[in-house]
C-alpha cells in the first residue's frame, strides 16, 4: 500500500511539474500586443524661451470715494461706469446749517475787522492801551479762522474725483443719510495699470527692467519694476509690468495668463505637451526605430526611450534643447503606458495639438 502511494504521489508531482514547466515556458514566449499611438516627425525651429506666470491686474490709482463727514445727500452729478476728471463734483451734502454758520461767522469777522481798526486809531492817539489792541487782534484773527473753518466744513462736504479714472456702480441714493467714512463709489485709474505676477528666483536674473510681457487679452506691456525681496515661502519674487490698456479690456483684480521673453533666441524641437514624460528622476520621450528582439533575432516597431532638457513651453508646444535630433519619430500620445522596447503601432488619425498660440473653443 505504501509503494502504490509513493508510486501515485510521482505520477501526480512529475504530471505537474512538466504542466507548470509549459506555461512557464509558453509565458516566457509571450508577446504583448503592440500598443496603438501617434508620433510626430521632430524638427527644429526658432524657439524664444518664454516665463509664463499668472498675473493680476491692478488699478495704478483705486479708491473708494467716501463721505469725509456725515450728512444728508443733496446731489449726485455721477453715472455709474462712466469716466472722470481729476477734481470733478461727484457728490454733494445738505450744507444749510454750514451755510447759516457761515453767515453768522462772517458778521462776527467784520466786527471784529472794526473793532480792530478802532483800536489802532485809539492806540495812535494814545488814547488805548496796547493790551486792549491786542486783544481786538486776536479777536479779529479769531474770527477769520472761524470763517475759514466754516468754509472749510463746506468744501468738505463736496466730494470731489481724487483723481482722473472710471467709476464703479453707486452705492448711494439722493436724500440718504452718509455716516463719515461711508462708501459712495469706487473709482480705478485704468490706463494705464498694472499687472503683477511672481517668478522663481532663479529666473529673475535673465529678466530686463523694460521688458515686452503680453497677456491672453492681447495687450503688450513693459517691465517696470521688481519688489526688493524674495519671498521667503515660495521663492519667488514680484513683478510689475505697465500697460497701457488702451483696449480697456484689463480690469482690477482680473487673473491674466502673462507670457514673458526670457533671454535670447534659440533653436530647440518642438512638440506636444503630451509627448513628454515627466519624472522625478528627469524628464524623457519615446522614439520609434526598428528594434531587434534579443530572443528571436527579428526586427520590430518599438520604442526607445531618450531623456530629454526642456526650454519651456508655448502654446500646446514645449521646446526640447537636447536628447532629440531632427528626422526622429516621436509618440505625441500613449506614452503613459509604454516601456522602453515595447512594440506599437502607428495611427495618425487624431493627432493632439502642437499648435504655439492656440485658441481653443470657449475660450
Amino acid at each position: 500500500m505504501v509503494l502504490a502511494v509513493i508510486a501515485f504521489l510521482a505520477v501526480i508531482g512529475g504530471f505537474k511539474f512538466f504542466q507548470i514547466k509549459a506555461a512557464i515556458a509558453q509565458g516566457s514566449n509571450y508577446q504583448p500586443p503592440p500598443e496603438a499611438v501617434t508620433t510626430v516627425i521632430a524638427k527644429q525651429e526658432d524657439w524664444n524661451t518664454t516665463v509664463s506666470a499668472i498675473g493680476s491686474v491692478a488699478a495704478v490709482n483705486g479708491v473708494t470715494v467716501s463721505a469725509d463727514l456725515p450728512g444728508l445727500v443733496s446731489e449726485i452729478n455721477f453715472d455709474s461706469g462712466r469716466s472722470v476728471s481729476k477734481g470733478q463734483v461727484l457728490v454733494r451734502l445738505d450744507t444749510k446749517q454750514e451755510v447759516a454758520q457761515l453767515a453768522s461767522a462772517v458778521a462776527q469777522r467784520d466786527l471784529a475787522h472794526v473793532v480792530l481798526q478802532r483800536q489802532k486809531e485809539l492806540l495812535a492817539k494814545g488814547i488805548t492801551s496796547q493790551d486792549a489792541f491786542d486783544q481786538s487782534a486776536a479777536e479779529s484773527k479769531s474770527a477769520d479762522a472761524a470763517v475759514e473753518q466754516i468754509r472749510a466744513t463746506i468744501e468738505r462736504k463736496t466730494i470731489r474725483a481724487p483723481f482722473s479714472g472710471v467709476l464703479g456702480i453707486r452705492q448711494i441714493n439722493l436724500g440718504q443719510y452718509l455716516a463719515g467714512g461711508a462708501p459712495i463709489v469706487s473709482l480705478q485709474a485704468v490706463r494705464p495699470t498694472y499687472v503683477n505676477f511672481n517668478v522663481p528666483q532663479q529666473e529673475i536674473g535673465l529678466i530686463r527692467s523694460g521688458a515686452a510681457v503680453s497677456v491672453d487679452t492681447g495687450d503688450v506691456g513693459r517691465v517696470t519694476a521688481f519688489d526688493s525681496v524674495v519671498d521667503e515661502a515660495t521663492r519667488n519674487i514680484r513683478v510689475q509690468a505697465t500697460f497701457e490698456n488702451q483696449s480697456g479690456k484689463l480690469h482690477p483684480g482680473m487673473f491674466v495668463d502673462v507670457r514673458l521673453a526670457q533671454g535670447d533666441k534659440t533653436v530647440a524641437i518642438t512638440l506636444p505637451a503630451s509627448a513628454i514624460s515627466y519624472a522625478p528622476f528627469g524628464d524623457s520621450v519615446f522614439i520609434v526605430e526598428d528594434v531587434k528582439d534579443p530572443k528571436s533575432g527579428k526586427s520590430y516597431r518599438g520604442v526607445r526611450q531618450q531623456f530629454v532638457k526642456l526650454g519651456g513651453s508655448r502654446g500646446d508646444q514645449v521646446g526640447v534643447l537636447t536628447g532629440v535630433k531632427p528626422g526622429e519619430e516621436i509618440v505625441t500620445s500613449g506614452v503613459f503606458k509604454l516601456r522602453p522596447g515595447a512594440a506599437v503601432i502607428v495611427n495618425n488619425s487624431v493627432q493632439p495639438g502642437n499648435n504655439p498660440k492656440p485658441n481653443p473653443e470657449n475660450s
